[in-house]
């Protein structure tokens, strides 16, 4: 089963539909009992219930209502222009520093992630916005690329994520939990990024020149401008993370609150338009669709596999091998990471993930610790060849500006960041542990 569907996925069919195609086929042989008297009996297998069953679960899970709600506020800033606002406004602020335009990008990053969640609508907007301010300052092109495709992707890292709110779903976790187990990482590796590209300049100013600056604003309006563009979006993503680190709102409460507030925002800026309202709703509902049917068929394909001995198998397996805690999380990882060479963390994480999620207890292995791990591996995903979406994202909105081996080029010193991240939590558990247990206390299977 795990063999084909990777094979199915490599060829091009579409996931969602690919799993509950595999789990109904693998599923009618998994419960057929013998050749049907007459045709309706064909349809009398419990597949079929299974499959309703799990339909029907998406449907009334409480805990899926936050992903609509996150996502249209991540539409709705991206539509209103306050993105490009809060690029120009942290560019002017930063500008005495080696590589102010690219440390400027990775923040405005950074921000637009904590409210979207949503890798492709970043790396596409900074495409267009911080990519051609780049190459006008006659950046290098590779070095460019790579700091918008990094930035992008820490969207499904740091809060109010969408992949934690799926990751949740599947390890029957506390979204509360993965929240603030997730804003130290974040942090760390936001702030790596920007150390790089500080250092990285310093050694090699060619990769970055000055751009020559004509008309500088005075400090007062260069602040005041960051301070309208900045503190008002930042102030929303910290009303929406307080209210549910701080137990106020359940996410789907929060996420309302932060749609409404995206809204308000827009009409403030007066960049809000009828057009880009509809826009923002109608991705927001393919967005949407395509997550619920990738739970339904997942779920399906998971219930099938389990019941076939598939989980069984591999426990067995693994246990077998007299793993220590520290050789069974790093082969964990390491099968994770491969996997992100050809699947994107969708794939991965609803079809994998859940495979060594019954290892964890055998191993003594804290669950949101295991989660932290994941979402960090899953940001290799994005970034490791032949697969890493981001480039293709921005390669899709730069078009022959630039030629995708330069893009890989790029993201590659992040990958190693990003790895490097990893194994400082190894030493370091307290960067993802600590703020959770200090707001929720110690964590008790």
């Amino acid at each position: 089963m795990l063999c084909l569907f990777i094979l199915l996925v490599l060829l091009g069919f579409p996931i969602a539909f690919t799993l509950i195609a595999m789990g109904v086929g693998f599923g009618y042989y998994a419960y057929y009992q013998g050749p049907p008297e007459i045709f309706s009996d064909i349809f009398n297998n419990n597949i079929f219930y299974l499959l309703n069953q799990n339909t029907y679960s998406v449907m009334e899970n409480d805990t899926l209502v936050a992903i609509p709600l996150f996502l249209f506020m991540g539409y709705v800033v991206e539509r209103a222009n306050i993105v490009s606002r809060l690029f120009f406004s942290l560019y002017m602020a930063a500008r005495n520093l080696p590589g102010s335009l690219a440390i400027a990008a990775l923040i405005t990053c950074a921000v637009f992630s904590t409210a979207s969640g949503i890798v492709g609508a970043v790396v596409t907007l900074m495409g267009l916005l911080a990519y051609p301010a780049m190459a006008n300052a006659n950046y290098n092109r590779s070095f460019a690329a790579g700091v918008i495709c990094a930035g992008g992707t820490l969207g499904i890292l740091i809060p109010p994520s969408i992949m934690l709110i799926v990751y949740a779903a599947i390890g029957n976790l506390s979204p509360l939990r993965l929240y603030a187990a997730a804003v130290f990482p974040g942090i760390l590796l936001a702030g790596l990024y920007i150390v790089y590209v500080i250092v990285r300049v310093w050694i090699n100013p060619k990769l970055a020149p000055k751009p020559n600056l004509e008309d500088v604003p005075p400090p007062s309006k260069i602040y005041w401008d960051l301070l309208v563009s900045f503190v008002p979006l930042t102030v929303l993503i910290a009303l929406v993370l307080g209210s549910i680190l701080g137990g106020l709102a359940t996410p789907a409460e929060a996420a309302a609150m932060g749609a409404m507030g995206a809204m308000i925002l827009a009409m403030i800026y007066r960049s809000m338009t009828w057009q880009k309202l509809k826009e923002s709703v109608f991705l927001t509902a393919k967005a949407t669709a395509m997550v619920c049917w990738l739970f339904v068929g997942s779920w399906t394909f998971a219930s099938v596999f389990s019941y076939l001995g598939g989980h069984d198998l591999i426990s067995d397996w693994v246990i077998g091998m007299n793993l220590t805690t520290i050789q069974f999380l790093i082969m964990a990882q390491l099968i994770i990471f491969v996997l992100g060479w050809p699947l994107e963390w969708s794939e991965i994480l609803i079809i994998f993930v859940p495979i060594f999620l019954p290892l964890l207890e055998p191993f003594g292995v804290n669950p949101y610790f295991f989660a932290m791990l994941v979402a960090l591996n899953l940001q290799t995903s994005f970034l490791t060849p032949p697969m890493a979406m981001s480039a293709y994202y921005l390669k899709g909105v730069l078009k022959k500006q630039i030629e995708l081996v330069e893009i890989f080029k790029g993201i590659m010193p992040y990958l190693g960041i990003v790895i490097f991240t990893m194994v400082l939590m190894y030493i370091f558990p307290g960067i993802a542990l600590w703020f959770p247990d200090y707001l929720f206390g110690t964590y008790v299977p």
